[in-house]
């Protein structure tokens, strides 16, 4: 007989060979499980942004308090007047950020409570400063025809957007990139800066009827060059209307107003006579230039001074009248209006100053029709072509309007 050493679970088991049944037989011990520990208390790991005694920071900049481990109980925000800033946490108690704009010129005070994973309190406190701008400037999204652009308003396939600013830009690009235009359906775009001031957006193609457009100057704490700073940020969103095409031929002397494409109506008129005139130094131009015009603004009557581009009232070619039913497309006062004097005329002899004379039914019926942003084609005049200056964005080629974007 010999014996057989058996190891089962950390157990010795002795066997023999030639035992009958009635040897015992050993089973296993069960091995102990390992019991687990509680959580170490450690304090919660903390990210906070701006970092303690930033200065100089940008109003619109990031705040963003983290728990990278363990969890937020409580953030307060206050500014140095004891003001709360109002904030929201995610549902995993992990991170917060206020939800309004901070201000220039503050010092802001952040104050944490946490727990670490194993429930340790932490509390944490940090200030910043925002800057203090030498300078602000304030953006209007207007129209061509210089009124704001209107929330939930219709408007031409010709629409272009004007952003406006009350003190010269030094960094147009910074300024550029802060001006966000977006459409549904998309389309390809862009800003050309007219001066200083002005920069006008427009699509490479008029706009699809029932596009959907959004105009966001997101300016606030934004730098403009020089110390300059955006005052606040602004917001528009618009629709496009019908497709309106207005083609105004010197030729024919008929104006076709197309209607999503299709003709519905021609109306006889009366352009600009032609010729110049040189008054006080400066020379006036009596043609209704060529180009591709939008519709501006309206009003019925306007009171048409000649006075106000240089032709003095009392002049050979002077005028001060009361006009009805007048659609304005250019910046330096050429409209599609009535002039019942002129009927004589209308289909046949160009007599005006510029303007495009219509009957009153005719004029009265446009005036209707149009909205801003209208297009309006003027082709086969004399005269030098319309400028940008003029209202003439559409005038401008698609590769050369590109150029005049700061990131192009």
């Amino acid at each position: 007989m010999f014996a057989v050493l058996a190891v089962l679970g950390g157990v010795v088991v002795t066997t023999t060979p030639d035992c009958a049944d009635h040897c015992q037989t050993l089973t296993a011990a069960p091995v102990p499980q390992a019991v687990p520990r509680p959580s170490p208390l450690v304090p919660a790991a903390l990210s906070i942004q701006p970092s303690a005694g930033a200065t100089d920071v940008s109003p619109s900049g990031r705040v963003l308090v983290t728990a990278n481990n363990g969890f937020l109980d409580t953030v307060e925000l206050v500014n140095d007047s004891g003001k709360s800033i109002p904030g929201v946490m995610t549902p995993d108690a992990k991170t917060w950020k206020p939800t309004t704009q901070l201000g220039y010129g503050r010092t802001y005070t952040l104050t944490v409570a946490a727990r670490g994973p194993g429930g340790m309190p932490t509390r944490q406190t940090s200030s910043f400063t925002t800057l203090t701008p030498s300078d602000q400037t304030e953006v209007y999204l207007d129209t061509t025809g210089g009124g704001l652009l209107q929330d939930g308003a219709t408007y031409g396939v010709g629409m272009v957007v004007v952003a406006r600013f009350d003190e010269p830009i030094g960094n147009k690009a910074n300024a550029e990139r802060h001006l966000v235009v977006t459409t549904n359906p998309p389309v390809a775009g862009s800003w050309n800066w007219i001066d200083d001031q002005t920069a006008h957006w427009r699509s490479e193609k008029y706009y699809a009827p029932g596009t959907s457009v959004t105009v966001a100057a997101n300016l606030y704490g934004t730098p403009l060059g020089g110390g300059l700073y955006g005052e606040e940020d602004e917001h528009v969103s618009f629709k496009i209307g019908d497709s309106h095409v207005s083609i105004a031929d010197d030729n024919t002397k008929q104006v076709s107003v197309f209607d999503n494409g299709k003709l519905v109506r021609s109306m006889p008129t009366s352009m600009g006579m032609g010729g110049t005139e040189t008054i006080g130094g400066t020379t006036l131009s009596f043609w209704t230039p060529p180009g591709v015009y939008t519709v501006m603004d309206k009003a019925n009557p306007v009171i048409m001074d000649s006075s106000t581009f240089g032709l003095p009232i009392n002049s050979r070619l002077g005028y001060r009248e009361t006009i009805p039913w007048a659609t304005r497309i250019s910046m330096d006062g050429i409209y599609l209006h009535q002039l019942n004097a002129t009927v004589w005329a209308q289909g046949n002899t160009d007599t005006s100053h510029g303007c495009l004379n219509l009957n009153s039914d005719n004029a009265q019926w446009f005036y209707n029709f149009s909205v801003p942003g209208d297009v309006v084609e003027i082709r086969n005049t004399g005269g030098p072509p319309l400028q940008l200056s003029q209202n003439g964005d559409w005038t401008v080629p698609w590769n050369e309007w590109r150029k005049g974007s700061a990131l192009s």
